[in-house]
């Protein structure tokens, strides 16, 4: 071990030997809150019916519309969310901070009024809804396609939040050498902002991603629970909940197991988005 990784161990250890007993306890308690019932569904679930459930049709199916909606709902978040957070993170317009509300505001919506809204705008008779079905004729309610559009409503703003605080924790002074250099905005953009906020990017697509996985409320108000067409696992799991308890167990695990695996695999990722990005070199870019 280096002479600096010696420092760092030993910073960190002094930060533990500090830590009060009062938090530690506090902390351990906040913990089995968070386990406990995550422990309570894996003992609860019959697993000796677990391959049956898993193999039905009906899961199948909605595993599979759930993987792909929740794909083209992050797409649809990275083509419209990072240029949101750039406009967010850079621009000195007025009003940005209530159009930032705005943007977030389906994160603290309770999902199913962000339902009836979808339905109040893109419904046969809402505001744009209307237009759409009698221009090109468009339904977007009851169908895959609004299962993206309930999916995206929710999970984008996790992408805009993370890229917006990743762009402004980002050194410019190398952009605008690069810009001194010859570089065009787009090659800038390219070149020296997108790697360095990469970690962020990809922090915000997962965790879009996981929230459009488990979307329920906006999903099922404006979307139905159609098998095959717009039921999603989570619909699938709160269906079985009312007839079959024991394969909602099973259901339940599935997701949970998924969103846990992401989630770890994203740590290092998120936690150094959260930090900032890496420092630039201070040279010009190659």
């Amino acid at each position: 071990m280096t002479a600096r990784g010696r420092r760092r161990a030993g910073r960190r250890r002094v930060v533990r030997d500090r830590l009060p007993v009062a938090a530690l306890v506090l902390a351990a308690v906040a913990v089995v809150f968070f386990a406990l019932p995550l422990a309570g569904l894996v003992v609860r679930t019959p697993w000796s019916s677990a391959g049956r459930v898993l193999s039905e049709p009906a899961t199948r199916d909605a595993l599979r519309l759930s993987l792909v909606c929740s794909s083209w709902s992050t797409m649809a978040s990275l083509v419209f969310g990072v240029p949101l957070a750039w406009v967010l993170a850079r621009s000195s317009l007025p009003g940005r901070g209530v159009v930032r509300a705005l943007c977030t505001l389906s994160m603290v919506l309770p999902p199913v009024v962000g339902g009836v809204a979808l339905f109040a705008a893109l419904g046969r008779r809402g505001l744009l809804g209307q237009w759409l079905d009698r221009w090109f004729d468009l339904r977007l309610p009851f169908s895959t396609a609004g299962v993206v559009v309930a999916q995206t409503f929710v999970a984008m703003p996790f992408l805009v939040i993370t890229v917006e605080s990743a762009l402004r924790q980002h050194d410019r002074r190398l952009e605008e050498a690069a810009r001194t250099l010859g570089a065009g905005s787009w090659t800038t953009f390219r070149r020296v902002t997108l790697p360095a906020v990469r970690p962020a990017l990809t922090a915000g697509a997962v965790l879009a991603w996981a929230r459009a996985l488990g979307e329920f409320g906006a999903t099922v108000t404006f979307a139905g629970n159609f098998p095959g067409r717009t039921q999603t696992l989570p619909l699938a799991t709160y269906l079985a909940l009312e007839s079959q308890p024991d394969d909602a167990l099973v259901l339940s695990l599935l997701l949970v197991v998924t969103s846990f695996v992401v989630l770890v695999g994203l740590r290092d990722r998120w936690l150094g988005a959260l930090s900032g990005p890496d420092r630039p070199r201070t040279g010009p870019p190659a």
